[in-house]
């Protein structure tokens, strides 16, 4: 058991630190490929102050806490760049269906029978223990109600990326495109300054969001500093339902209503052509990939081996639990790696490590974070979490990086620190009561069941 006690501080001339944190292995994404031991991580004020040695911290600091894990790797929180955190409480609501069928014949019409304030602030709850129990520190959201979500994450201690989304049609959130525009703009105002907290625009999808929408986001996106979330070829279907309906692929589109750049973050890109590989790269567009939801809706295989080696950064998602159906990054760490060797016909396509940046660096810099996350670096916010490696299954222990993708799950995560504060220790959340949690998520599934029954 990783123990966790306080010191006295001592009367000499070293620097009084809040935390040292003392695991077997320190794995800081950045450098890449690196895994130190016998060294440690030094806390204070919520942010990384050393990544050094152990013998020279028992020199230089003096910790109120330290937290010793013997059996542990300490990593960089993960950052799940792509979510519909509410959607926890339609979990396995209708299964085994094709994308189309799926939204249009069940997800819409229950979301417009349940969806509110309350549905998506118990949802998100949901989706936050469920996070934090994986080592997920940070999640970029696109869904109704991200006032609820602010809400919520902001009194669990959660980071997040809100989305604020954009849609032709109405919803309990907002009436059409310009509502959506202006309501998202007034949570966007009331947010600024909130710790942990920030903003993206979220028009759904080409398909369902039109070009005066589009236009409109690009001035704001400019004017506001703001990325642009959007699900972009999800499917062979919606590229082909697009050119006969225009003539042009969603890519094209986009392209031409100038919204590709670095701000830009594509979700699922399952269908691309050469030239718009290059061009993602060339625009500096980052790429959401969510390999289990795709593949559980047979949406298509995006291709990370070409992307990444056309210098794109690709970063993870884990998409809705209603299509995967969990928010657990290390999955999609191991699938990400598998499915990438597989379709690129080369074991080495996507290397351990790599994955392992695509699920920490690679997110935090698909959402423009990546100064302030997404490896234990000096200066950043201290967002990391320890991985338990005694088990069974993650022994013997030769190379760190590929036990914790190839062997290691959500369940061997200990420990869970934001901004350095425990979230979860030892197991334990926290910062939010997971047996009200539970017991709300049931009172929604009676009810979503009555009316609901697929």
């Amino acid at each position: 058991m990783a123990a966790f006690y306080p010191l006295p501080v001592p009367f000499t001339s070293m620097q009084t630190i809040e935390l040292l944190v003392v695991p077997r292995w320190l794995v800081p994404v950045e450098p890449a490929d690196q895994v130190y031991e016998d060294h440690a991580l030094a806390v204070d004020g919520g942010r990384i102050r050393d990544v050094l040695p152990l013998p020279f911290a028992k020199q230089l600091y003096a910790p109120r806490e330290v937290l010793e894990l013997p059996h542990h790797a300490l990593l960089p929180g993960l950052v799940n760049a792509h979510t519909h955190a509410a959607m926890t409480l339609l979990r396995g609501l209708a299964d085994d269906l094709p994308l189309m069928d799926w939204l249009q014949n069940h997800i819409w019409p229950a979301e417009a029978r349940h969806v509110g304030y309350a549905f998506c602030a118990d949802g998100v709850r949901l989706a936050a223990a469920e996070m934090i129990r994986g080592g997920t520190t940070c999640f970029n959201d696109m869904y109704f109600f991200p006032d609820a979500t602010a809400a919520v994450v902001a009194e669990i201690g959660l980071r997040a990326v809100l989305g604020l989304i954009v849609l032709d049609f109405p919803s309990a959130w907002a009436a059409n495109w310009q509502d959506y525009i202006h309501r998202g703009l007034e949570l966007h105002d009331r947010l600024k300054g909130t710790p942990g907290v920030r903003t993206i625009f979220a028009p759904h999808a080409p398909y369902s969001v039109g070009d005066a929408a589009l236009e409109r986001l690009r001035v704001l996106a400019d004017e506001l500093g703001l990325g642009i979330h959007m699900h972009v070829h999800e499917t062979a279907a919606e590229v082909a339902e697009a050119v006969k309906a225009s003539g042009k692929r969603p890519w094209q589109r986009l392209r031409e209503l100038e919204l590709l750049g670095e701000n830009f973050l594509a979700v699922h890109m399952t269908e691309l052509e050469a030239d718009e590989i290059a061009e993602a790269a060339r625009l500096g567009v980052s790429v959401a990939h969510c390999p289990e939801s795709n593949l559980k809706l047979a949406s298509g295989f995006c291709p990370v081996a070409r992307l990444r080696a056309a210098g794109v950064n690709v970063a993870l998602g884990s998409d809705g639990a209603a299509s995967n159906n969990d928010l657990d990054l290390w999955g999609e760490m191991r699938t990400a790696a598998l499915l990438a060797k597989g379709v690129s016909g080369s074991a080495a396509a996507l290397p351990a490590a790599e994955a392992l940046r695509m699920a920490t660096l690679a997110g935090a810099r698909a959402l423009g974070l990546e100064d302030e996350i997404g490896s234990l670096s000096p200066g950043k916010s201290a967002d990391f979490i320890a991985v338990d490696l005694s088990a069974p299954a993650t022994q013997p222990v030769y190379h760190v990086l590929s036990q914790l993708v190839y062997a290691a799950s959500r369940e061997q995560v200990s420990h869970v620190y934001v901004a350095g504060r425990a979230l979860m220790r030892e197991r334990r959340l926290l910062t939010l009561d997971e047996a009200e949690t539970l017991a709300r998520a049931a009172q929604w599934r009676a009810r979503i069941a009555t009316t609901d029954p697929s």
